[in-house]
């Protein structure tokens, strides 16, 4: 049961539902990447996915309304009325970053059910059509983007074939399996139209996307069940399906809540990256050297973690922590700092506390970069445990933490400072395989020597400038293991 509640609230919370106060990274960047993308013309990948989709789901109902056996009589305005409840639903969203949750399924399932089931595709096609137009007015959509309204419409395919060929033709509870193969079906093809728009055109991962798709079942098998009691209790005055309309009306006021919070998550999102900027533009003004050691620590920090599988969360985190690792050196005494010979053992105990100023410092902003100030902490910790300032060894240091060390290290190994050239990068890789397992995490040495051997131009360890700068810089800017 723990675990079921662990894995939930994971799930959860790459949904932005969970306890975090920020959108999972990769949502955000899908967010941010969609409303960029409905407001242009369909690139060219899309273009291809959505007009096929599109074209088999026009089709598609075609063939259901001309060789589908009518059940039920076509009631022109039961259609018309139904259809605008179902464009109204349509309207009312919950977005989940690559798409959206609505709940069509209060009007979807008497639509099914009280009017001929073969005739529903196209007048769902027709409702979102109408719907999108009204938001191509508003500009909220590329007009060129209509063609997606039929390929929304492609998933009330199924469950419309299922009820058309097996339900009776007066909704009951009895006919119970019937309606659960309908929706069940509804769900598989809706899976298929997710794999090809989520992970085909939009690029999220199968993690993610199945997140997202197991969000929008759950939201629509408790609205699938609301929508069929509608549909039972209008049996005899089918107007009376309409009662969803106050429904709707609440999930409206709901959609509008949950869009500000992502709005004020993707706003908090910024801040956090210009808080970081700005930190770390602080602390590079401070020595030039300091500068280009932390771009050249991104980098490569950033490049050991993809390798390493991190995921969106991890990844932000370790470019966050390799901006900011030595960010609490503003708070350590300048004559420390700018000391240019050997620090004492007192000075040594004064300058291990850069990494509790770090955490300190982020821990006030809170947040992500409260997330961050852990990794800034455990920055210098060792895989043996003989590290500062918590003495964490192995898997007890945040993963992040290891591979901004191991960067660290190396970066600063093959980087010229003015009181010595750099070593090779040969050495420096030598030195990691020595100190792999006693000062960093076995995997971090091996995936950014892999790295290396791939592509020794993305170290970087060199700029000419650097060996023009006259100012000596101390070495109580460096860690001793360097």
């Amino acid at each position: 049961m723990k675990r079921a509640r662990t894995e939930a609230r994971r799930l959860l919370g790459k949904l932005g539902l969970g306890t975090h106060t920020e959108l999972h990274p990769a949502m955000e960047g899908a967010l941010e990447r969609r409303h960029e993308e409905l407001q242009s013309q369909l690139a060219h990948r899309e273009r291809v996915a959505e007009i096929s989709l599109a074209a088999a789901a026009l089709l598609g109902a075609m063939a259901l309304a001309v060789f589908a056996p009518h059940t039920r009589p076509v009631d022109p305005a039961l259609t018309v009325a139904l259809s605008v409840a179902f464009a109204i639903a349509y309207r009312v969203r919950f977005h989940d970053g690559a798409g959206y949750a609505t709940p069509t399924q209060l009007v979807l399932v008497p639509m099914l059910l009280l009017l001929p089931a073969s005739i529903v595709p196209l007048a769902v096609g027709a409702a979102m059509a109408a719907a999108n137009l009204h938001r191509c007015v508003k500009g909220e959509l590329h007009f060129e983007r209509l063609v997606i309204s039929f390929a929304d419409a492609a998933y009330a395919l199924a469950p419309a074939t299922v009820i058309a060929l097996a339900a009776p033709a007066e909704p009951g509870w009895h006919a119970w399996p019937i309606y659960t193969a309908a929706l069940g079906a509804q769900f598989a093809l809706d899976f298929v139209i997710s794999v090809q728009r989520d992970w085909f055109v939009i690029g999220l991962g199968a993690d993610l996307g199945l997140a997202i798709v197991a969000w929008t079942w759950l939201v629509d098998g408790i609205l699938a069940s609301v929508g069929l009691m509608a549909a039972i209790a209008a049996r005899d005055e089918p107007f009376t399906a309409l009662i969803v309309l106050p429904i709707m009306a609440l999930f409206a006021l709901f959609s509008r809540e949950r869009d500000a919070r992502i709005e004020h998550s993707r706003e908090l999102g910024r801040a956090y990256r210009g808080t970081t900027l700005l930190l770390s533009d602080v602390l590079d003004g401070d020595d030039e050297y300091t500068a280009f050691h932390s771009r050249g620590v991104v980098q490569l920090s950033i490049a050991v973690a993809e390798r390493l599988g991190l995921d969106e969360r991890q990844m932000r985190n370790v470019e966050f922590g390799a901006l900011l690792h030595d960010v609490g050196k503003i708070a350590i005494p300048k004559e420390i700092l700018n000391k240019p010979g050997k620090l004492s053992a007192d000075e040594w105990v004064v300058m291990e506390t850069h990494t509790i100023e770090g955490q300190r410092m982020l821990d006030r902003v809170g947040g992500v970069l409260g997330e961050v100030g852990q990794i800034v902490r455990s920055s210098h910790e060792r895989w043996d445990g003989s590290g500062y300032p918590d003495g964490l060894a192995g898997e007890e240091i945040p993963v992040e933490s290891t591979v901004v060390s191991v960067c660290d290290a190396f970066n600063a190994m093959t980087t010229h400072r003015p009181y010595r050239r750099a070593m090779s990068v040969d050495d420096a890789m030598s030195e990691l395989r020595t100190n792999r397992g006693t000062q960093f995490s076995p995997v971090a040495v091996d995936a950014l020597i892999e790295l290396i051997a791939e592509d020794e131009g993305m170290v970087g360890p060199t700029e000419p400038e650097l060996d023009e700068i006259t100012l000596v810089v101390p070495e109580a800017l460096f860690d001793r293991a360097s």
